[in-house]
């Protein structure tokens, strides 16, 4: 009972937080790969992790202890995901701003409609992830669980979620931070625009300025770029910061 109780507790950790992780969490990538690599990673890490303080298996509180060990995993695979969303909506708000909305691709990890531009940061910012090794960070983080939050019966606290709320509000504050730069441009441009409608009534704006903003909006994207990888670093510091504060580790 403690050899199960110590390789299928952590299993339900381990395999939680890969299945909501960024990059490998992606609904692109099959569920049988994704229960292969946590049997792995579980079977690497077991040796390394403290024994189990819960070994009654098949109990009525077998059922809190699977369902606490579900929480811990998803909270912190989560955190990655709250990291690129960052960037997906700021490529959205771009997109919005200037008219390339209208394309739109299916985003493979949500398995939604979004404009080419968010999935182009999206595709950016799971390139980054990988590069910045995210996802042997995420598997230390999920290993250092393990000795802050031991298998027990004892609850997460309540701050815990809260910080994962909060951090919410810095999502959209870094969102808008990447895309000012670009939007401050597109705002001088449809000013300019307003004033030569204002001096040429008869110059039809919108033939004009819709094929206009379009190569305006792709020219400062290209030209914003390399603000991705500044505020990308930027970001994963505070989500490193944010899973360690999490599983109550310092930075």
């Amino acid at each position: 009972m403690q050899w199960l109780s110590d390789f299928l507790l952590p299993l339900v950790r381990i395999s939680s937080m890969i299945m909501v992780m960024a990059g490998l969490g992606a609904q692109s990538v099959p569920t049988r790969i994704k229960l292969g690599l946590s049997v792995t990673v579980t079977f690497a890490v077991v040796p390394a992790l403290p024994a189990s303080q819960f070994t009654d298996l098949f109990s009525f509180s077998m059922i809190f202890v699977v369902i606490q060990q579900m929480i811990i995993g998803i909270a912190i695979g989560f955190a990655s995901l709250l990291l690129l969303n960052t960037f997906i909506i700021a490529g959205q708000i771009l997109a919005m701003q200037t008219g390339l909305g209208f394309a739109s691709v299916v985003d493979p990890a949500n398995g939604l409609s979004v404009p080419a531009v968010g999935q182009f940061y999206l595709i950016l910012a799971t390139l980054l992830f990988f590069v910045f090794n995210g996802h042997l960070m995420m598997i230390q983080m999920v290993v250092f669980s393990f000795e802050t939050f031991p298998i027990n019966e004892q609850w997460w606290i309540v701050d815990n979620y809260w910080q994962i709320i909060n951090w919410g509000g810095w999502m959209f504050t870094t969102a808008l931070a990447l895309s000012l730069a670009p939007l401050t441009a597109m705002l001088v441009i449809n000013i300019s625009f307003g004033i030569m409608t204002r001096a040429a009534p008869q110059m039809n704006i919108f033939a004009v300025g819709f094929a206009f903003t379009l190569v305006a909006g792709l020219t400062i994207i290209w030209a914003t770029l390399g603000n991705f990888i500044v505020q990308y670093e930027f970001q994963w510091l505070k989500t490193v910061e944010l899973m360690c504060n999490l599983i109550g580790c310092t930075v």
